[in-house]
């Protein structure tokens, strides 16, 4: 196995154009584990650890792939709180010190636990090669399970995502709070400005996915301008239709059944999360 360790953006683009075949690595919570468990034997490694522009972040906010959670928990909690929700979640303080959404989205695990959050928040994922940069919105990054929409020769580069207008909440079923592999996850972004709610389910399709029926429902209960206590029939209904956006699989984490009602559940008490902050916050002003 080659192992190859580019100093710039520009090298690793090259590198990776001349060798398609080389796995990116940089936390290498996900690559490392294939490696031993001897699950992937790849021709070459593509170290990305020293290119210093994707551990950066910018106001905007562009996200470079190579920044860890501990970082987006740190520095940007107050910006993207519901990244920074679904990045506590990760594994234990060693793999959030070491892993990135950027390593989350070159897996497309469908279990992933950022994806959700990435799709209610309207992501665009910032993918370069050689022959240039594309953007690709985080619904056409996920293509199956485990697969994404990338080139051979193309690389991860940055997230961006707008900074948060309104309360975001993430929520996921495991057997414990971190260290495990999510049965099924959840994340709502409210965007009171515009009128309208990202939802989205983890764990529980062959890729994360959107809940456009329940986003649309919710937009139409919902009175932005002059908020008040839902209804919990409004709850209720909302939950239902984030379930029916969900194709899961019996699996030794969970039933099929167990996990629609789980997401039924979790979009209700998420929903209520976030709107009585979006309340609490229009008292605070008044």
């Amino acid at each position: 196995m080659d192992f190859l360790r580019p100093e710039t953006l520009a090298e690793a683009l090259e590198l990776k154009a001349s060798r398609p075949d080389a796995v990116p690595i940089a936390g290498g919570t996900d690559v490392m584990v294939e490696l031993n468990y001897d699950h992937r034997r790849p021709a070459a490694l593509l170290d990305l650890t020293r290119i210093a522009e994707l551990q950066q972040w910018t106001d905007g906010l562009r996200v470079g792939a190579g920044v860890p959670y501990v970082r987006i928990i740190d520095e940007l909690g107050s910006q993207l709180p519901g990244l920074a929700m679904a990045s506590r979640t990760v594994g234990s303080p060693q793999i959030r010190n070491r892993g990135t959404v950027g390593g989350n989205l070159g897996a497309a695990s469908p279990a992933g636990d950022t994806h959700p959050v990435l799709l209610a928040s309207d992501a665009v994922i910032e993918v370069a090669s050689v022959r240039g940069t594309r953007m690709i919105p985080a619904a056409d990054f996920y293509v199956g399970v485990k697969r994404n929409s990338l080139e051979p020769d193309e690389l991860i580069v940055a997230v961006h995502l707008a900074p948060a207008k309104g309360p975001q909440q993430f929520s996921k079923v495991g057997t414990r709070n971190a260290m495990v592999i999510a049965v099924c996850s959840f994340a709502i972004s409210l965007f009171p400005e515009e009128g309208r709610v990202g939802a989205a389910v983890g764990s529980a399709a062959p890729t994360p996915r959107r809940a456009h029926e329940a986003e649309q429902f919710l937009a139409s209960e919902l009175d932005f301008k002059a908020p008040k206590p839902l209804l919990d029939s409004v709850k209720r209904e909302f939950g239902e239709l984030v379930s029916r956006a969900a194709s899961p699989i019996d699996d030794v984490r969970g039933s099929a059944a167990y996990r629609k009602h789980a997401l039924a559940v979790m979009a209700r008490r998420t929903l209520g999360w976030a709107w009585q902050e979006l309340l609490d916050g229009e008292q605070a002003c008044a």
